[in-house]
């Protein structure tokens, strides 16, 4: 079986979130650290979390002294850190701090007031109507707009104003409350969130947090510290929004933002962000939020990223929403996050949904960037019910779409009172299949760096938006072992060069373009005549829906010939096909119930002799040749090896 160096199983490891959320102290910090290093874990995010008492309050002396502590134990075992940007989460604000530097950076947001039905002399969503029934705006609130709705002529008043918005917070409410019988999350204490699109309260949230990590940490940046997590940043902040309110992201300047952004004045179409019976809502409505995120790049994700880069560590992390792929551009280490049940075996959500891309979003955007490696936050609040074999099926699922990086959510330093049920379930020191830890550790060690610095085998792109992928056609390539990855028009249109041999971007080169009627409805005339020019080539293949399966896989195969044949097929096997040096590797897995057994046919003329199969769980290993029985029990997963007689082109 294919070994890894000391070195390599440290790089390969996975870095889990290390919940800090009670008192903390030195013996145990170590004494953790000894347990996550003799079970195969090597790095860690220090992730201070709910039930933290205040005399550790966020970016205290005291705080930072203990991240000094394990930062200091991890560098004298070779171990790495994870930095976390955030006093619990979203991220953003630094738990409470940026407003608290200045009033004028709480987050702000967008309602929409309808003057014709308005009853004189009241206050709807905070803001004031007197008897001529006229909005009178207090020095918080700034006019956004007053604009006649289209499909009815009421008239609307757009107003920005401070929304009182709130993050998660990082002290329960009660000094040592019990833990509830109903196991209900304990209150806890509501920092304000910051207004991520003004880029002075960024500037704010950086200096309260990078810059101050970098003024205490300095030493181990680049080397011990090798990556600062940014997390979900929320544009409207976590929870305590006023009830009632209907509230749309926006801040004093952004429809300025907007109109540059889409190169049209927007104000027209603001009422389509209340209200679906306007004309086209769902078409104006995607302009304003590829238009808001791309300001929310400009002022949040550019200077933290540009920031990183100067100060030699890596962003990691992942953006709000599953297909955010166009913001992974800012990212070092681009990744996304499988919580809440996201995704789970033996359900459709595998497969189908804006969650079931989020594996390939990161790992395309990875390919596409040029990065090393690409993240995945997992396993977070799947609940106690959470088993160890759902805990590594999720962890295969992400790897065989090709994650190198596993962040496990999480390894709690504590579980007294209500701890435990904060976001469950523990998946580390205090789980039942923490006694065997070690092993799944190797597994998925070996199956990240064969993820990375491989030549991936792939001849088949599907077309996305910056923020949005599409799921059908990528279900289909799925079932039928027939690798892609996400290309979104932004790339098509800046970074791809049109060859004679296929598309090429960063390494890759892509013979065949699947394009599904979702996305191309949204693309702009410019856009669309670039792929009447791709299809032109012969290089586009339509997705017409489910109906036409059997005739898109004819001419998928035909278009994009895979390199192995298996007989008979299986819908619930998947495969990830990589050159790494002078073997080729071809990884499998059983993503179903129930069990597969199949002959591969490998019929690569790069490849020479017998291969061998390796069960990835036992280690065992079996010569292998073409046409040979293989047999994967649920869930199971394996790899084949092969050597490479040249390094023939098949990219």
């Amino acid at each position: 079986m294919f070994q890894l160096s000391q070195d390599e199983v440290r790089e390969f490891s996975q870095a889990p979130f290390w919940f800090w959320n009670d008192e903390l102290n030195e013996e145990e910090i170590s004494r953790q650290l000894d347990e996550f290093q003799a079970h195969g874990v090597h790095a860690f995010v220090i992730h201070p979390r709910a039930g933290l008492p205040e005399s550790l309050a966020w970016m205290s002396i005291r705080l930072l002294d203990y991240m000094r502590f394990a930062i200091e134990e991890a560098k004298q075992r070779n171990m790495w850190v994870i930095l976390y940007d955030e006093g619990m989460y979203p991220s953003g604000s630094s738990a409470g701090q940026v407003v608290a530097e200045n009033p004028d950076f709480a987050c702000r947001g967008w309602v929409a007031i309808d003057l014709t039905t308005a009853s004189p002399e009241s206050e709807i969503q905070g803001v004031k109507i007197d008897a001529q029934s006229q909005v009178h705006l207090d020095p918080t609130q700034t006019l956004v707009a007053e604009v006649d709705r289209r499909h009815d002529g009421h008239r609307l008043v757009i107003v920005d104003q401070p929304i009182h918005t709130t993050i998660r917070g990082l002290h329960f409410t009660e000094q040592d409350p019990p833990r509830r019988q109903d196991q209900r999350e304990v209150d806890e204490c509501h920092p304000l969130a910051a207004d991520l699109l003004n880029p002075d309260a960024m500037i704010c949230f950086i200096n309260k947090v990078y810059q101050r990590y970098y003024d205490e940490f300095a030493e181990y940046f680049g080397t011990t510290i090798q990556a600062i997590f940014t997390d979900e940043p929320s544009l409207l902040g976590k929870h305590d929004r006023p009830p009632g309110w209907i509230v749309r992201p926006g801040t004093r300047d952004a429809l300025i933002h907007i109109n540059r952004f889409l190169q049209y004045d927007f104000t027209p179409y603001l009422p389509t962000l209340w209200d679906d019976q306007e004309p086209e809502a769902e078409k104006y409505r995607a302009d304003y939020n590829r238009a808001i995120k791309a300001r929310l790049e400009e002022t949040y994700y550019e200077p933290i990223s540009a920031w990183c880069r100067k100060h030699d560590v890596k962003l990691t992390g992942h953006p709000d929403a599953s297909d955010d792929i166009g913001i992974l551009r800012h990212f070092d280490l681009p990744g996304q996050d499988l919580v809440l049940r996201y995704v789970e075996p033996g359900k459709v959500t595998a497969l189908e949904g804006g969650h079931s891309t989020m594996g390939k979003c990161a790992s395309s955007a990875m390919v596409h960037l040029g990065a090393k490696r690409n993240s995945n936050e997992f396993a977070g609040a799947y609940g106690h019910q959470l088993t160890f074999a759902e805990y590594r099926w999720l962890a295969l699922w992400l790897l065989i779409r090709g994650c190198n990086l596993l962040i496990p959510h999480a390894f709690y330093y504590s579980v007294r009172g209500p701890r435990i049920d904060e976001r469950p379930r523990d998946v580390g020191l205090h789980s039942p299949w923490w006694g065997n830890y070690a092993r799944f550790s190797d597994l998925t060690g070996k199956i990240c760096w064969l993820n990375t610095e491989s030549q991936q085998v792939c001849g088949t792109a599907i077309l996305g938006l910056s923020d949005f992928l599409p799921w059908e056609a990528a279900k289909v390539c799925f079932q039928h072992q027939h690798d892609f990855n996400y290309l979104t028009i932004e790339d098509l249109l800046k970074r791809v060069e049109q060859a004679e041999d296929g598309l090429r971007i960063a390494g890759m080169t892509y013979r065949l373009l699947i394009v599904e009627s979702v996305v191309m409805d949204q693309l702009s005339e410019e856009e669309r005549n670039l792929i009447a020019d791709i299809e032109a080539q012969g290089r586009v293949l339509w997705w017409k829906g489910s109906e036409e399966t059997d005739d898109f896989l004819k001419h998928l195969r035909y278009m994009d010939p895979t390199p192995f044949v298996f007989t008979p097929s299986s819908l619930d096997l998947r495969i990830r096909y990589v050159y790494k040096g002078s073997i080729a590797y071809l990884l499998l897995f059983n993503e179903g119930e129930g069990e597969i057994r199949t002959r591969l046919s490998l019929e690569d003329s790069s490849l020479v002799g017998n291969g061998v199969l390796i069960n990835m769980d036992t280690g065992e290993e079996e010569p292998w040749h073409s046409n040979t029985s293989l047999h994967l029990s649920p869930h199971g997963c394996a790899v084949l090896t092969l050597p490479i007689a040249t390094h023939l082109g098949r990219v």
